[in-house]
């Protein structure tokens, strides 16, 4: 657990700042090599940058404040709830808001929905297993005690005490890194708009909920006491992914819609 990349007197550089705004500029430059392979010009990748940005960090900051607002800021400082440098992105949040986002440039532009989220849905993969690394450095989304071999250790001034638990975000890093290569593979091979994007939610929801089993973080569950916040919008996810799969290919075959390009 290192939080600070750089620091000069009380001026410091988080790593897990760092490390999103890492996960950005992979996700983007990745995006806009496929963006030429589905017809649409590098330009309006970078573009939306910005728009993805915005949505994505208040996003995932405004269900980080709403998840864990009793524990967190009840009580403290307003100023807190902006402390976005310490930490503290709910993903599916991010998701969500930087969805609403790109939908809206995409409306703006005129540029094809479904193309685009296929584009982009591979670098929503890579940007989230550099922001799982953020994580680590900066000791949050930790996992349950354990005495495995792969164990780590935070300081003992950590809410883990010092004892052994799961490398959750390495978990979730090298298993978003291994979804990336197979999105980015089936892009090329994708069978209608908006597949690629699909297949990105529900893999990325069974991953999610997966490594979710080991975190130690969580102080409130549900469903009986055995799914955390993440896996219950999971479900949800889910959902939403596996109706993409199945109405998608029939509304653009009933559009007549050429198909992926």
């Amino acid at each position: 657990m290192q939080p600070d990349a750089l620091k000069i007197g009380n001026f410091a550089v988080h790593w897990y700042g760092v490390l999103v705004a890492l996960g950005f500029i992979a996700g983007l430059w990745t995006a806009g090599r496929r963006a030429k392979l589905a017809g649409i010009a590098p330009e309006k990748l970078h573009d939306i940058g910005p728009w993805l940005i915005l949505g994505g960090v208040g996003g995932g900051r405004v269900l980080f404040v709403l998840t864990f607002w009793r524990d967190e800021f009840a009580g403290q400082a307003w100023w807190k709830v902006f402390a976005i440098w310490k930490g503290g992105l709910v993903f599916y949040g991010g998701l969500i808001g930087a969805t609403i986002a790109g939908m809206l440039y995409v409306k703006l532009k005129k540029l094809p929905l479904w193309k685009m989220a296929d584009i982009l849905a591979p670098s929503i993969a890579l940007g989230y297993a550099f922001g799982r690394i953020g994580c680590l450095m900066n000791g949050c989304c930790y996992g349950r005690s354990c005495d495995l071999p792969w164990a780590i250790h935070f300081p003992a001034d950590h809410d883990t005490h010092g004892i052994g638990v799961h490398p959750t975000q390495i978990y979730d890093s090298l298993l978003s890194f291994c979804f990336y290569g197979f999105l980015a593979w089936r892009f090329r091979r994708r069978k209608f708009d908006g597949e690629v994007f699909a297949i990105y939610l529900i893999g990325y929801a069974l991953i999610r909920s997966f490594v979710e089993y080991f975190r130690g973080d969580y102080r409130v569950h549900y469903l009986g006491g055995w799914a955390t916040p993440a896996q219950v919008v999971s479900i949800v996810i889910i959902a939403s992914g596996l109706v993409l799969i199945f109405l998608l290919p029939r509304l653009q075959a009933n559009k007549g819609s050429p198909g992926p390009g």
